[in-house]
């Protein structure tokens, strides 16, 4: 008898799980569309969430970071949180949650309005936890069934806070301006890639896994030759032996499309953390990029992911060569 009400007791857990599992998903597909509505109706009225006004802005270039734990915002989250800074007219990149304000012993001022920022993840319902054997496996494929969840957080800009201290309302100094751009350079260097200089075309090339851009000079603004450098590079991260991501789109195709958006948004990220302002280099995809996103609400989340990946690949790697430099 009691075995039998231990059975009922997990059939009622694993019914629960599937409902929170459904409500979950329900969510974020809610939140998908919520926030790929938004960037349609930027990009239809002809605005970039990628490349900001920068020149009207009070906050240097930069990508947006938690000023709790020092970590950068990745993702759709640069997106929405560079819009955030550009609109709030906010002099700083940083941001923090109302319990990370009061922690730091401020608090979020009364009446400001937060903004949501997004966390994805995946979880093994308890119920297939429990259940898994030994080799912690259930089901047929030997894995337990991982469920992905999207939640969402609302933070606060730390202009928008009081009684902070200094060391999280201090802004880093923005890079000097200069030709050429040194940190550019060395990342380009330290990426290791087959890297030309020539012709008249910037292009990457997967089957022969090279870069091509022209020299610098043949650029109406040179600093254009490191935003144009840096979307080739995009696409180089994306070759089958680094990130591998699906390049065999051909052109016109949407495959080539988000292939072209992951290149775009990187180059913006990459400019951003190397405090070079981001322009749109490929706008003429515009109608592409927006038949992407009609089609698949997830399609600017995916390709911001993949764009944040790309761009820590060459932060990650330039970082190293200048540890080794050092040692």
């Amino acid at each position: 008898m009691a075995h039998g009400i231990s059975r009922v007791s997990d059939n009622g857990r694993r019914g629960h799980a599937r409902e929170r599992a459904q409500r979950d998903g329900a969510c974020r597909v809610s939140l998908y569309d919520e926030v790929t509505q938004a960037i349609i109706a930027q990009l239809e009225a002809g605005v970039f969430p990628w490349v900001q006004p920068w020149s009207s802005a009070k906050a240097g270039i930069g990508l947006p970071r938690n000023a709790g734990s020092g970590r950068a915002y990745s993702g759709i989250n640069v997106l929405i949180l560079w819009g955030a800074v550009i609109e709030g007219g906010y002099p700083s990149q940083d941001w923090l949650t109302f319990r990370q304000a009061l922690a730091a012993g401020g608090c979020v001022r009364k009446g400001e309005k937060g903004r949501t920022v997004f966390y994805a993840d995946r979880f093994v319902p308890k119920g297939e936890r429990g259940e898994a054997g030994a080799d912690g496996a259930s089901g047929g494929d030997g894995e337990p069934r991982a469920i992905p969840f999207l939640k969402r957080f609302t933070v606060f800009n730390v202009a928008q806070c009081d009684g902070l201290p200094d060391k999280l309302t201090s802004g880093a100094a923005p890079l000097p301006e200069r030709e050429p751009h040194v940190a550019a350079e060395a990342l380009i260097a330290a990426s290791g890639a087959d890297f030309r200089i020539g012709g008249a075309e910037a292009y990457y090339v997967p089957l022969l896994d090279y870069v091509q851009v022209p020299p610098q000079p043949a650029f109406h603004q040179q600093i254009d030759y490191y935003r144009t450098a840096l979307h080739e590079l995009g696409h180089w991260t994306g070759h089958g032996s680094r990130l591998d991501r699906d390049q065999s789109g051909r052109h016109g195709s949407g495959a080539y499309a988000r292939e072209e958006l992951c290149a775009e948004l990187t180059s913006a990220f990459l400019c951003s953390a190397l405090g070079i302002v981001p322009t749109v280099r490929h706008a003429d995809y515009l109608g592409a990029w927006l038949a992407v996103l009609r089609e698949d609400a997830r399609a600017i989340f995916k390709a911001a992911s993949q764009a944040s990946k790309a761009a820590d690949f060459l932060l990650n790697g330039a970082a190293a060569s200048q540890l080794e430099e050092a040692a």
